[in-house]
């Protein structure tokens, strides 16, 4: 993508970054304002398919930690979570590996760590053509109109798409559009091609193709999860509170391998749909087990964090040979962004 682009969406974090700030001394900002100070926990949550959902269906967390106050505020993309961190607006998050590496990258150098991985993409996020576009490969998208939201794992995986089969970005019009407004566009007629997650996909799928999924890019080598972030500040104002976090998600992810009909219930419940449809799209994520998380191929332990680091600095530094950032951090510093400590008490049976 030409470095023009990068700038424009410099400019729009600053805008959104602006407003954010305004909020948050008006008392919208979710939550204290104070950098974790507060008895107030914000946590920014996306509807995707996850534990995430079942932890805040079920209000797991509400019971494990009575003395605070829990606020859930729903994002539609991981870069306006990004934004949120940077304007000091939430605590914790689920947010994508792709905008992770970018927000542990210079310009914007977020103080945040990763705590969890709350799934790997699978066919949960695809690249799907309409129907009568004329798109059958992913080379097939020159001179096309494809939609994804910038800065996100989909951004991430639609680049790395490109790059596999040849095709030089510059020569697709790609358009920076939140979900929503990508099945907007859809209905619209106004885009050929899109490339997005789960539940918005689901809806596309309907009248179009998918054309390849994340899995397939994910064997290819280039992967891309959703993850559990949290304020570096936060994590050490409040050391009760991801024990607790923790704890939740991995009874969600026990939920979602030992009784899926529950686990899809809740999520149902959270995303508006019928147990059977949220079933469907769960499905077609890939959830780890709780003991997985310490994994050498994830978070690791305390001293030897795992793999996860070296995820996210392959997809920084594909992010900086697509000019989308100047440059990646350094593996020790990717490293000392994945928080370990604790962990394997969390998910011990």
């Amino acid at each position: 993508m030409p470095r023009s682009r990068g700038l424009l969406r410099i400019t729009s974090l600053a805008a959104a970054l602006g407003s954010l700030l305004v909020m948050t001394a008006c008392g919208q900002g979710g939550g204290s304002g104070d950098g974790g100070g507060g008895k107030t926990i914000r946590i920014a949550y996306q509807a995707f398919p996850s534990g995430d959902l079942i932890v805040k269906e079920k209000g797991w967390l509400e019971k494990a930690l009575p003395g605070y106050d829990i606020k859930w505020t729903k994002f539609d993309s991981g870069a306006s979570i990004n934004t949120a961190f940077v304007a000091g607006s939430v605590d914790l998050a689920a947010i994508g590996s792709s905008p992770v590496a970018r927000g542990l990258s210079a310009p914007l150098n977020i103080p945040y760590e990763v705590t969890w991985v709350l799934d790997v993409a699978g066919d949960n996020e695809a690249l799907v053509a309409r129907n009568g576009s004329k798109i059958s490969s992913v080379k097939d998208l020159e001179g096309k109109k494809v939609a994804t939201p910038f800065s996100s794992t989909s951004h991430y995986s639609l680049l790395a798409a490109l790059d596999k089969a040849g095709v030089d970005a510059s020569k697709v019009q790609l358009l920076d559009l939140e979900p929503q407004d990508i099945l907007a566009a859809w209905t619209r007629g106004d885009i050929d091609a899109t490339y997005v997650w789960l539940p918005t996909l689901e809806e596309l799928k309907k009248t179009g193709e998918v054309i390849v999924s994340s899995r397939e890019l994910a064997a290819g080598g280039k992967p891309t999860l959703d993850l559990g972030v949290a304020s570096t500040s936060f994590l050490k104002a409040h050391p009760d509170v991801l024990p607790a976090w923790r704890k939740a998600q991995a009874q969600a992810l026990d939920l979602i391998h030992d009784d899926p009909d529950a686990a899809s219930a809740a999520v149902g419940k959270q995303l508006g749909i019928s147990p059977a449809e949220a079933g469907a799209q769960i499905e077609q994520g890939i959830f780890l087990k709780p003991a997985e998380q310490a994994d050498a191929k994830w978070l690791g332990t305390t001293g030897k964090v795992g793999g996860l680091a070296d995820n996210l600095h392959s997809a920084a530094q594909f992010l900086v040979d697509q000019k989308q950032i100047d440059a990646a951090p350094d593996i020790e510093a990717l490293r000392k962004a994945i928080h370990v400590e604790g962990l394997s008490d969390a998910v011990s049976p």
